[in-house]
């Protein structure tokens, strides 16, 4: 703010403009570079995968008076680029004799919670062996609804994260890919059984499914790889701890309008009917 001329008062001019005369001698100082790297790396740890916008609006969430442009050029500066994702190990057999069902999701407007519901599997490494980990998650809110850890890939791992899923709601849609786990009688009954219009991406486009890719490949950027699990017990708790207070309540998301889910389902109008998140 400029200098005011003799003529005008700061006293005068405050009261017309409504303004506390002491807004006008505080001016708040931008963070200096040296400051502002050292919040910046400890973020950007606690988020690895997070872009210089994601990063830039977590910092502003915080009271940093900072712009994308200063947290681009910091980031290229400290060599804080995102690491390339890790190839997926397949986990899907769609060789299997059970009915395939249409992709109802395709070029569908999402508009609403509970609309369409999104669900894949991953592998996640122990210490001397592999444990699976299914997922469910809202389109709409990104938040994750149902999940599951099982030490096989039998179809109770993906009906155990259903039944946690459908506690909290009953979705229109239910989208997946051809996996046997999905297409299973006891999986389809219970869907079937609930009224949830079931959904599947074409074979080998997983790109169909790229709702449940994005939070799988979240996931294991986020949690999984940066984890050193020594049993299924520590793995289990590591990854509970991640869906249910980090990435359904802290971490913010871009769709969401840099919110969190949890945020994000409490802006909602009344009227759009959400289960709310357990204290």
């Amino acid at each position: 703010m400029k200098m005011l001329a003799p003529e005008y008062p700061v006293k005068t001019v405050c009261d017309v403009i409504a303004l506390p005369r002491s807004s006008y001698y505080h001016q708040p100082s931008l963070p200096t570079d040296e400051s502002l790297r050292t919040v910046l790396l400890a973020q950007a740890e606690a988020w690895p995968t997070y872009g210089y916008r994601r990063l830039t609006a977590q910092l502003q969430r915080e009271g940093w008076q900072v712009n994308h442009k200063r947290i681009r050029r910091l980031m290229q500066e400290m060599g804080l680029q995102r690491h390339a994702p890790q190839r997926k190990v397949r986990t899907t057999n769609s060789q299997h004799g059970f009915r395939r069902y249409p992709n109802l999701v395709q070029n569908l407007s999402i508009t609403r919670p509970h609309q369409v519901w999104v669900a894949d599997i991953t592998f996640v490494k122990l210490a001397h062996r592999f444990v699976y980990l299914a997922v469910i998650m809202d389109v709409f809110t990104r938040r994750i609804c149902g999940w599951h850890l099982s030490h096989s890939l039998d179809q109770s791992l993906t009906l155990h994260a259903l039944q946690m899923a459908l506690q909290i709601a009953i979705p229109e849609i239910h989208h997946s890919d051809q996996g046997g786990q999905y297409a299973a009688a006891a999986y389809i009954g219970l869907l079937t059984d609930s009224k949830v219009a079931i959904s599947m991406a074409d074979v080998g486009e997983a790109w169909q499914n790229s709702y449940a890719e994005r939070v799988i490949r979240t996931i294991k950027e986020e949690e999984v790889d940066l984890s050193d699990y020594q049993n299924f017990h520590d793995a289990y708790q590591q990854i509970s701890h991640f869906l249910t207070d980090v990435y359904n309540r802290k971490r913010i998301h871009s769709s969401l309008g840099y919110l969190t889910p949890a945020e994000f389902e409490a802006s909602l109008p009344k009227q759009q009917h959400v289960v709310a998140f357990v204290p």
